[in-house]
C-alpha cells in the first residue's frame, strides 16, 4: 500500500519522527525527512533501508517550509502524505514561563503545521488525493497543571485539524490526528530536565517504536483519529462529558509535573 508513496516527515531527526520515517522507509514509502539539524538527519538517514531524500528545514521559517515542498513536488510530482511532527514542549508554571516562550512554542507546535499543509495543499487539491496527519497530544484534550504554553499549542492543533477535516471533505485529502499521552522519546530533557515528571508517570509512559508502529498503521488506514494509549480513550470521553467533575476527580492523578 505505501510502496513509492512520497511522505513528507517533520521534526524527523529524533524521537517518534525518525522512528515513524524508519518505518514507512521499510515498509516502501519514499521518505523526506525534514528537520533543523542536518547532522541528526544524516544519522537518521543512515538507518532506512529505502529510498529517501533529507530536507534541512525549519517549520518556523515559511520560506524554506514553501521550497522544500516545492522542491519535492517538483521531483516527485506529488505529496501523498504529510506528517506534521515537528514541536517541543516545557512544563512550567505560568508566572515563571516567559511570554517569548509562550509564543515561540505556539509559533512551532501550531503555526508549523499551519505552513507545512498550506504549502502541500495546493498540490494535493490538484492531485485529488493525500492525507495530513497530525500529531496532536492527549494534552490537547485534558489540561494539566504547568502545561499551560504546551496544552494551549495543542488544542489549536486540535482545532485546526477538526476545521480543517471539514473544510477538505469530498477533496479525496484525509485529515487524521494523533493524541498520545507521555512516550519515552529525548522530547522530556527539555519539557522536564529534572527528570521529576518522568518518574512520576513511568508507569503510564509509552515505548517510542511502539507509538511509531500506531501511526504507520493509521496512515495505512487512513483513519482520522488515534488517542494512545488505548485506555485513554475513555478518560478523554469522560472528560469531554463531564469536564469539571473529571477536573475535580483527577486532580491528583493527572497533575504530575
Amino acid at each position: 500500500m505505501l510502496n513509492h508513496k512520497v511522505v513528507v516527515v517533520t521534526g524527523a531527526s529524533s524521537g517518534i519522527g525518525a522512528l515513524i520515517a524508519e518505518k514507512l522507509s521499510a515498509q516502501g514509502a519514499y521518505v523526506v525527512l525534514c528537520a533543523r539539524s542536518a547532522d541528526r538527519l544524516q544519522e537518521v538517514g543512515t538507518r532506512l533501508s529505502g529510498p529517501h531524500e533529507l530536507a534541512t528545514m525549519d517549520v518556523q521559517n515559511s520560506e524554506q517550509v514553501s521550497s522544500v515542498m516545492e522542491a519535492v513536488f517538483q521531483r516527485h510530482g506529488r505529496i501523498d502524505v504529510l506528517i506534521n511532527n515537528a514541536g517541543y514542549g516545557k512544563f512550567e508554571s505560568i508566572m515563571d514561563m516567559p511570554q517569548e516562550e509562550f509564543q515561540d512554542m505556539m509559533d512551532v507546535n501550531y503555526m508549523g503545521i499551519v505552513r507545512c499543509t498550506q504549502a502541500v495543499l495546493p498540490g494535493m487539491l490538484k492531485q485529488g488525493d493525500g492525507q495530513i496527519v497530525n500529531i496532536a497530544s492527549m494534552a490537547g484534550k485534558i489540561g494539566t497543571a504547568k502545561s499551560t504554553a504546551y496544552s494551549a499549542t495543542k488544542h489549536a492543533v486540535l482545532g485546526f485539524s477538526n476545521s480543517l477535516r471539514q473544510e477538505l471533505r469530498n477533496t479525496g485529502i484525509t485529515v487524521s490526528t494523533v493524541n498520545p499521552g507521555p512516550i519515552d522519546t529525548p522530547f522530556f530533557s527539555l519539557a522536564d530536565p529534572t527528570g521529576g515528571y518522568v518518574k512520576n508517570v513511568s508507569w503510564f509512559m509509552m515505548k517510542a517504536d511502539y507509538v511509531a508502529d500506531q501511526v504507520v498503521k493509521l496512515v495505512h488506514k487512513r483513519n482520522e483519529e488515534l488517542n494512545l494509549p488505548r485506555l485513554a480513550s475513555f478518560g478523554i470521553r469522560l472528560y469531554q462529558l463531564f469536564p469539571r467533575f473529571a477536573d475535580r476527580v483527577s486532580y491528583k492523578w493527572m497533575n504530575k509535573k
